[in-house]
């Protein structure tokens, strides 16, 4: 089993013997998560632990977007639930870029692409292949596009 995939399960164990509803329910439902994915295709394997971050990733992901949906939709207690969700699977993700951290990487790889011959606006797909790797699941993909427009605009 991988280590990311048994810490998740350790700590349900803490938090059902805790009592802690809100932290047990999120790791069930992202336990449960992992294990599709384990199953789906054709047949089953063990995620490795960049995979289980992938999982936790887009589970986190769909966290903050119902809770767009639900503040939109005028329920404050289910969106401040998912944001609370949230915040328990980020404790299991690396430490987000802040907006410098992504724009000074950006910057980085807009350079490179122009040495290699790529400008303007279509550079856009080799930007986003030097820059992703680097960025790695420490910034949302819509966030790292965003950042490259402006600075090829810029």
């Amino acid at each position: 089993m991988t280590t990311l995939k048994s810490t998740l399960k350790d700590d349900l164990t803490a938090a059902i013997k805790e009592r802690d509803e809100l932290r047990s329910a999120t790791l069930r439902m992202t336990l449960a998560a992992i294990t599709t994915e384990e199953v789906a295709g054709k047949s089953a394997r063990e995620l490795s632990d960049e995979e289980v971050r992938k999982v936790i990733a887009r589970e986190a992901k769909k966290r903050r977007e119902a809770a767009e949906a639900f503040e939109k939709g005028g329920r404050a207690a289910q969106a401040e639930r998912e944001r609370a969700e949230g915040e328990v699977l980020a404790a299991y993700l690396p430490k987000q870029l802040t907006d410098e951290e992504l724009a000074a990487l950006v910057a980085d790889a807009v350079a490179e692409a122009k040495a290699g011959g790529a400008e303007g606006p279509r550079a856009m797909g080799a930007v986003m292949k030097i820059v992703n790797p680097k960025v790695a699941g420490r910034a949302e993909g819509g966030r790292v596009a965003g950042a490259v427009k402006r600075a090829l605009a810029g």
